[in-house]
C-alpha cells in the first residue's frame, strides 16, 4: 500500500482547564502532526447519499468513469492550523490507478477563488505527481503555510482550506464522500491542470460532495488532542444547513475551543452507515452507507495522528428495516470495536453516545415501535453496559418525552427546507446534542497517537 504511516512518541496530553499536570517525554525530532479535517471516504461515485447537491451530469458526463482530464477545488475547513499541512488522497474504492499532479493548498478567498499570494505546490516524495493504486492512499510531504503564523491564531478560526488537484487521464469510479454540506469546484472534463490558478474562472460546476481527498493534518503543539466523531448521518450533518458548519461536531468545537484552543474536532459520520453491515463491500458490490463501521475503523480513526478521544455514535440504521439486525448485533459490534480501538490506539478514550429517537419518522425504514424498543434496549446497555469510557446522552437532549419521539422544534429541516422525516435532527437539534455534551470527557490526560 502507497502509505506513509508515522508513529507519534507517547506524550502526556493535558487541557487546562481540569487542572491535571503532567510532565511529556522528549520529543521526537521533526514536528507533530494531528488531523485537522477529515471527510471519510465511503464508495465510488455516484453512490451515496449526498444532500443539496447540483446536477453533476455536465462535470461528470458518464460516472463510471469518473474525472477527465479536469481539476477539482475542495473547500475544507481545518479545525486546528499549523505552519505546515499534509494532504491524503485515497483512492480506496477505485478499479484503476489514479494520477493526480498539480496538486496545491491555499486559503480561500470566497467561492472558487483563493487568497492571492497563498496557493502553494504540493509533492509526493519530491514530485509533483503520484500515482495511487486502487485500495491504497498517499500522504503528501509536508506543505509550509506562511500565512500560519501562529498555530492558534484567532484569525484563521473557520477559514477554509482550498486543496486543489488534476486528475490525469481518466479516473474511473472516484472515490468520494457523498455528503460535504459545503460547497466545492471542479472544471469541465478535458480542461487540463488549473490548480496553480488562483481566480474562480476555470471552476464553473459545484459539488455538495467531495472526491479522493480524505484527511488533512496540521503540524501542532505537543498539548493537541484530536477527537473524531464516528457514525452515520447524524454525525454527517443531514438536514443541518449548507455551508453552515453546525453538525453537532462542529458545535462541540466550538466549545471546546473557548476553553483550549489546542483540540480538534473531525468529522467520520457516513450517511446511512451501520455499524455490523454489510457484510460484503466492495467497489463492484457498494452500499450508499459505506462500508461497516467495523470495516472502516482502522482508515477513519486508528491511522488519523493525534486521536485521543473517540465519540461513537451509531446504530440506529442497523435496526432500521433495511438493516434488519437487532440490539444484540450493534452491541456485539460495539464490543469488538471498542476492543479493536484500544488495541490500536494506546491510551484512547472511547466515548459512546445513546441513540436519538426515530419514532413515527417518514423515512420508510425507521419509525416504528418495535425499532424503538431495540433503540432503547441499546441506549440502556450504552448508558450501564461499562463498555465504554464515558457516555454522551443524546436521546435524552432531544426526545419529546410526550411522545417518545423528536423534540417537534428539532424536525423542521435546515439545509432546503421542509417539514423533516424525524429521523435527522436540524440545526437547532444539533445544537442541542452537542451543547449536552460534558466537556469533562474530554480532560483527562491522553497519549499522541501516531
Amino acid at each position: 500500500m502507497m502509505q506513509l504511516t508515522r508513529r507519534m512518541t507517547a506524550i502526556g496530553l493535558v487541557l487546562p482547564f481540569v487542572g491535571v499536570s503532567g510532565t511529556a517525554p522528549a520529543q521526537s525530532a521533526g514536528p507533530r502532526y494531528a488531523a485537522a479535517w477529515t471527510g471519510s471516504v465511503q464508495g465510488p461515485y455516484p453512490v451515496g447519499n449526498p444532500s443539496a447537491q447540483p446536477d453533476l451530469r455536465w462535470a461528470f458526463p458518464v460516472p463510471e468513469k469518473g474525472a477527465r482530464d479536469q481539476t477539482f477545488r475542495l473547500l475544507v475547513k481545518p479545525d486546528i492550523w499549523g505552519r505546515q499541512a499534509r494532504l491524503r488522497l485515497s483512492n480506496a474504492f477505485g478499479t484503476r490507478p489514479v494520477t493526480f499532479d498539480g496538486v496545491f493548498v491555499g486559503l480561500q478567498n470566497s467561492s472558487a477563488a483563493i487568497v492571492a499570494g497563498t496557493n502553494l505546490p504540493v509533492a509526493f516524495d519530491g514530485k509533483r505527481s503520484v500515482t495511487v493504486d486502487p485500495g491504497d492512499w498517499v500522504t503528501s510531504d509536508p506543505v509550509r503555510l506562511p500565512f500560519v503564523r501562529d498555530a492558534v491564531e484567532p484569525q484563521l478560526a473557520g477559514r477554509r482550506l482550498a486543496v486543489s488537484f488534476h486528475v490525469a487521464g481518466e479516473s474511473g469510479p472516484m472515490t468520494w464522500h457523498a455528503k460535504a454540506l459545503t460547497t466545492s469546484y471542479v472544471t469541465p472534463p478535458g480542461a487540463g491542470s488549473r490548480g496553480g490558478q488562483e481566480g474562480e474562472a476555470g471552476f464553473p460546476f459545484s459539488t455538495a460532495s467531495w472526491y479522493f481527498l480524505d484527511m488533512v493534518e496540521m503540524s501542532a503543539p505537543a498539548m493537541t488532542r484530536v477527537v473524531v466523531g464516528f457514525g452515520d448521518s447524524i454525525t454527517d450533518g443531514t438536514a443541518s444547513t449548507l455551508n453552515g458548519d453546525d453538525r453537532w461536531t462542529d458545535v462541540l468545537s466550538r466549545r471546546l475551543k473557548a476553553v483550549s484552543p489546542r483540540i480538534a474536532v473531525v468529522d467520520a459520520g457516513i450517511g446511512g452507515n451501520r455499524v455490523v453491515g454489510p457484510a460484503d463491500y466492495t467497489p463492484a458490490n457498494p452500499f450508499s452507507g459505506g462500508p461497516s463501521a467495523l470495516s472502516r475503523l482502522e482508515r477513519d480513526v486508528i491511522s488519523l495522528p493525534g486521536v485521543t478521544h473517540v465519540i461513537w455514535f451509531e446504530g440506529i440504521n442497523d435496526i432500521s428495516k433495511s438493516g434488519n439486525t437487532n440490539a444484540d448485533a450493534v452491541i456485539a459490534g460495539y464490543k469488538q470495536g471498542v476492543a479493536k480501538l484500544h488495541a490500536a490506539i494506546p491510551g484512547v478514550k472511547v466515548i459512546g453516545a445513546t441513540l436519538t429517537s426515530a419514532l413515527g419518522s417518514s423515512n420508510p425504514a425507521h419509525g416504528t415501535p418495535e425499532q424503538d424498543a431495540q433503540r432503547r434496549l441499546i441506549n440502556a446497555f450504552i448508558r450501564t453496559g461499562g463498555l465504554f469510557d464515558g457516555v454522551i446522552d443524546f436521546d435524552v437532549a432531544t426526545l419529546d418525552p410526550a411522545t417518545g419521539g423528536m423534540n417537534p422544534m428539532f424536525v423542521p429541516e435546515s439545509t432546503t427546507g421542509g417539514p423533516g422525516d424525524k429521523l435527522h435532527p436540524n440545526r437547532a437539534g444539533y445544537a442541542a446534542m452537542a451543547d449536552s455534551i460534558d466537556l469533562n470527557l474530554f480532560a483527562a490526560r491522553r497519549q499522541w497517537h501516531r
